[in-house]
């Protein structure tokens, strides 16, 4: 094998940037690091829960910061990347505790998909959704 064949192409070394990017914002996310977070989403993010409802980056973001979602364990499985430009779609399976509005959610499979962009360079997610696993 040539020392060429070892080196990752460009788009795995892309799709490695995306995974660590993804698992960055989950700490974030969990660690209640909104400013950490706010670079991680762009500005017009949407995420629709599992319940099906659709929050804005500043519902989404604010409610972790008031309190009243704070994940209690985030933790993803591999992450699949397709990368196409400066377009990405990440899915994983991932294990999530949480409390929302003061109820915890017991300890569950979630299915998460993230469609990320490359805006001036710097990767940020646009869309989420979680969907439990039953």
């Amino acid at each position: 094998m040539s020392i060429e064949a070892a080196r990752p192409s460009q788009d795995e070394r892309e799709a490695e940037r995306l995974r660590h990017i993804e698992r960055s914002r989950l700490r974030a996310l969990v660690d209640a690091d909104v400013e950490t977070a706010q670079h991680l989403h762009a500005p017009d993010f949407q995420l629709i829960t599992p319940t099906g409802r659709p929050l804005s980056k500043n519902e989404y973001l604010g409610a972790i910061a008031a309190g009243h979602l704070n994940y209690l364990h985030w933790e993803p499985e591999a992450i699949a990347v397709r990368l196409q430009g400066d377009c990405a779609v990440i899915r994983y399976r991932a294990q999530l505790e949480v409390v929302f509005g003061g109820h915890k959610v017991p300890r569950n499979a979630y299915w998460h998909t993230d469609t990320y962009e490359r805006r001036d360079g710097q990767w940020q997610v646009v869309w989420s959704q979680a969907t439990a696993v039953q």
